[in-house]
């Protein structure tokens, strides 16, 4: 039994750090909290985590409900959501923001960014979200249900670790050093991106 939760969480987990990539969005949080004072700052991280965690447990918990109301299976899901992965893996290898420059300049006049721009898009976008769709359709009891929320939730706190440690973290690492973490994480994410678009266009053509 608790191998069974332990794999759930551990997949869920693997699957889902590189799509949030909280590391990424270290520059994106200081750049946003310059003018917080610590104590706020440090209150932000910590709703972004919580908003993080709610959004991906909401998806999760209905995402098979959302693939039968939409009728859509779930290989056609990785297609598609395979395409945006594959869009935002792109643009980290390539150094450009999630952010466009609006949602920027609206961004930086806002005194609340936990849910928006940071949980969302940032962090759990809808790679992260169809990701964790298509996670649902894999569990088949609840422990493994139980598991993968569990992956979920550590998510969540390794995002909050990223964030509230963002400002000694972009002194150790240095703008170029994150710049290079992130096109290297660009590069698996194009990878997973990869492997969705392929199972699904197996699935659907019936290619073995």
């Amino acid at each position: 039994m608790l191998e069974i939760f332990l794999s759930s969480a551990g997949i869920a987990f693997v699957t889902l750090f590189p799509l949030v990539n909280p590391i990424g969005a270290i520059p994106v949080f200081i750049s946003l909290s310059t003018d917080f004072e610590p104590d706020y700052r440090a209150q932000q991280a910590r709703k972004t985590a919580i908003n993080v965690i709610i959004i991906l447990i909401v998806f999760f918990a209905i995402g098979e409900l959302l693939l039968q109301f939409f009728g859509i299976s779930i290989y056609v899901l990785k297609i598609a959501g395979g395409l945006i992965v594959a869009h935002t893996a792109w643009e980290m290898v390539t150094s450009k923001s999630k952010l466009s420059s609006e949602e920027n300049t609206e961004s930086h006049s806002k005194t609340d960014i936990s849910f928006t721009p940071l949980a969302i898009p940032m962090l759990s976008g809808p790679g992260s979200i169809g990701a964790v769709i298509s996670l649902s359709s894999h569990q088949k009891d609840i422990l493994s249900y139980t598991g993968a929320s569990a992956g979920i939730i550590l998510i969540g706190i390794v995002s909050y670790i990223c964030l509230y440690l963002a400002m000694p973290l972009f002194k150790l690492l240095g703008k170029t050093g994150i710049g290079v973490l992130n096109r290297i994480m660009g590069f698996f994410i194009l990878a997973i991106a990869v492997g969705f678009i392929t199972e699904g266009l197996k699935a659907v053509f019936q290619i073995k």
